[in-house]
């Protein structure tokens, strides 16, 4: 398949992340300063030895990846999820979660939680990110600053979304 414009939905397949998937997870990351800071590539480099991955191909090879950590049988987090810079927009995280949620719902999740930078941060390119999330139905439940692990003045928002009734 040929990628052609900017409309890169025909050309997509999402499956499940192998190890030597791990580089192009890491080139992504590298690829997208204005979200990472330095220390991500290695963080995710150890998070995809040992948590549940899904990575997202086409012809020109990774499109974008999600990183998953199962918290307990019935919620997960997304910890990591990104797309290759000159894909983004062009419907391949859409595809790329819609197979993560499925998967995850299939497994018996009801909850899944995102984390992203907040808008009182008041840094642009997040604002992307967050409509992002919220058009896939997530939601907005706190704001944590500072959030271990993060750097300080980095407030945290806190997104989760229902794949099942809870009660």
């Amino acid at each position: 398949m040929r990628v052609s414009g900017c409309d890169h939905r025909e050309v997509l397949a999402v499956r499940r992340a192998v190890p030597a998937d791990a580089g192009g997870c890491v080139a992504i990351v590298r690829g997208l300063p204005e979200f990472f800071t330095d220390d991500v590539a290695g963080k995710v480099a150890a998070d995809l030895k040992v948590h549940p991955a899904w990575v997202a191909v086409n012809d020109g090879g990774l499109a974008g990846f999600a990183v998953v950590d199962r918290r307990s049988a019935r919620a997960a987090a997304i910890l990591w999820m990104a797309v290759a810079a000159p894909l983004r927009g062009g419907g391949v995280g859409t595809q790329l979660v819609d197979r993560v949620l499925r998967d995850l719902a299939e497994s018996g999740v009801q909850v899944v939680e995102v984390k992203t930078l907040d808008a009182s941060a008041g840094y642009e390119p997040y604002l992307a990110t967050r409509a992002f999330w919220e058009r896939r139905g997530f939601v907005q439940i706190d704001t944590i600053d500072p959030l271990p692990t993060w750097p300080p003045g980095n407030p945290a928002a806190i997104y989760v979304t229902a794949l099942a009734t809870t009660r």
